[in-house]
This record gives C-alpha cells, structure tokens and sequence, in this order.
C-alpha cells in the first residue's frame, strides 16, 4: 500500500474511531457510558506516561501522584473555593506542571534505577500526605463533591454529558501532545532518549528538557486526575496509593510505548482488566491481572498497538508478494 493511501486510511480510520465514540453514549447503558468514560481518563494519564517514557526515555514509578494532584487540586478548587468546573481543569493541569517540574529535578542527576525508587518514594508518602492536612482534603474520608451538570440546552443525561468532557479532554490531550512531539522541544526530547552525548554536541541540554518532559507528563496526569474527579464525585486518599502508578506504568508498557494509539489502550487495560482479573478469582485477582500481563508482553512485546503495527505491516508484505507473483 503507498504512503498515500495508508495515510488516507489512517484518516478514515480516526474519523470512523470519533464517530462510534460520539455514538457510544446514545446506544450504551449508563454503566458502560461510566466505564469509557474512565477509559479516557486513564488515556490522557498514559499519554503524559508515555511522553516520559516511550520519547523522553525517562522513567517514573510516581505517575499516580501526579494524577492526585490533579483529582485534590480540582476536589479543593470546587468544596472550598466553590470554583465553577470547568475552570479546575486547566488550573489543576498548570499546578501539576509546576510541581512536576520541582520534582524533574533529580532526572537531571538520576538515571534508571535509581530515578525509579525516587519517583516511587513520591508515590508511597503522598498517601500518609494526604491524611495528615485533613482539614483541607478530608483526612482518610476524603471529600463528596457534586457531579457536573449537563446544561439544559443539550438535552443529554449526566452520564452522557460527564463522557463528552472526558472525549473533549481525550482529544485535547492527543492534539496538544501531537503538536508537541512535532515542535522543538519534542525533537529534542528524542535526541536525549537516543543519545544524550550527541545531542549535548548538538546544542541541546539535556537537563532542561528532561525537566520539560517530566512537567508535560505531569500535568497530562493532572488534567486526568481532574477528569478522573468530575465523573466520580469524590476523592480519598486510598484510591490514588502506589498500586496506581504501578497499574498505569502496566497500561503504557500493555497498550505500546512510543506509539500513538498505546495511550488509549492501555486505557482499556487499566480499566477493565483488574475488574476481569476479580471476576476470574477473587481470592487472588493479583496473580490474574499479572499473568494477564505476562501473555500480553509474551504475544506482543512491543505492546498491543505494536501488534497491531506489525499486523498491518504483514498483510502488506503479504499483499506486496502477491502482486509481485502475478506480475
């Protein structure tokens, strides 16, 4: 297939995705309205994920502390401050750009392993954190907020108007990374991946753009812990412990790092694979969800969209033989 005709069915391929996600909540019982919902929310978490690890060449064991920040800051900006919603998602996705550039810091020092255990410690004490200053997060009860409401002239019930949010922030999130990776900073992000040496001689400094990368993947994660808010309607500092950078370092690595479609689904793993894991056994859904995982590496090593890349690649080297046998 030319490059022409692959790129226009990419095209078809992403118009036809948006068009069943329009449709989606209109044929869907609300239950799994809520479910794609949290797909996407997972999605924009791993598109920040991704940025780090699969272009920057960065690691993070801490993700889901980013992804608290975002679901607290915008719990705070609504119970306390009474801010209006739409407001606390970009609010809360600049404050998890803050911090996450104060914590790149140690990336410019650190590498592999010894980056992992420090991202890792911010994930273990941001729960015991999150207790101690109940008066403003709620302590272990956590805070009860209220749901968005749709507006009346849409028509839509709230489920449905709490999944166009989350589409809207889905599609947001993959274009602004998409302009990102095309600009400067995310060239120079794949040069440090590739060869910090040589793109140091280049011009390039290292440390500045790891920081960039470790502030972008932050408030990525912000903006789905703000997303991850508004259709849950309530925070507590249990749901965002270390199991949750582990579950979406697992989602990334699953759904394909360094590939544009992982993102999304590795959001359908962290969705609904622990839920299948339970359902197979419940006394050790654990050692189900990383079997799970296991298969899926062994099947597919560069995750799933990798799988289907090199699917794809297959039928037009099939394709192309054939051809060439007829001619």
């Amino acid at each position: 297939i030319s490059p022409l005709i692959r790129r226009n069915w990419r095209m078809l391929a992403l118009g036809a995705l948006l068009l069943l996600a329009v449709a989606a909540p209109f044929q869907l019982v609300p239950f799994r309205v809520f479910q794609l919902t949290m797909v996407m929310v997972y999605a924009v978490a791993l598109i920040g994920l991704n940025l780090l690890i699969g272009r920057a060449g960065q690691i993070s064991l801490g993700h889901g502390a980013f992804f608290a920040v975002g679901a607290y800051g915008t719990a705070v900006m609504m119970y306390h401050w009474g801010l209006a919603y739409p407001l606390t998602l970009p609010l809360a996705a600049a404050a998890a750009f803050v911090i996450g550039y104060a914590f790149g810091v140690p990336a410019t020092r650190l590498r592999g392993l010894y980056l992992a255990l420090v991202t890792l410690a911010i994930a273990i004490f941001l729960v015991p954190l999150l207790k101690r200053f109940e008066s403003v997060t709620g302590g272990s009860m956590g805070l009860t907020l209220e749901k968005p409401a749709p507006p009346g002239w849409t028509g839509l019930a709230p489920d449905q108007w709490l999944y166009f949010l989350a589409l809207g922030g889905t599609v947001l999130a993959f274009l602004v990374v998409h302009f990102l990776l095309r600009s400067r900073v995310g060239r120079a992000m794949h040069a440090v991946r590739d060869n910090e040496t040589a793109a140091e001689v280049m011009g390039v400094r290292p440390a500045s753009y790891k920081r960039s990368a470790f502030a972008w993947s932050a408030m990525f994660a912000g903006a789905a812990g703000c997303l991850y808010t508004w259709p849950i309607g309530f925070v507590s500092p249990d749901s965002f412990t270390v199991n949750l950078s582990i579950t979406l370092l697992a989602g990334i690595v699953v759904g394909g790092l360094g590939s544009t479609w992982g993102p999304l689904l590795g959001g359908l793993f962290v969705m609904f694979v622990p839920s299948w894991s339970q359902d197979i056994n419940k006394a050790a859904p654990g050692v189900i969800f990383g079997l799970l995982i296991i298969a899926v590496m062994y099947v597919a090593p560069t995750g799933l969209a990798g799988l289907a890349k090199r699917t794809a690649d297959w039928f037009d080297k099939t394709r192309s033989i054939r051809n060439l046998r007829k001619g």
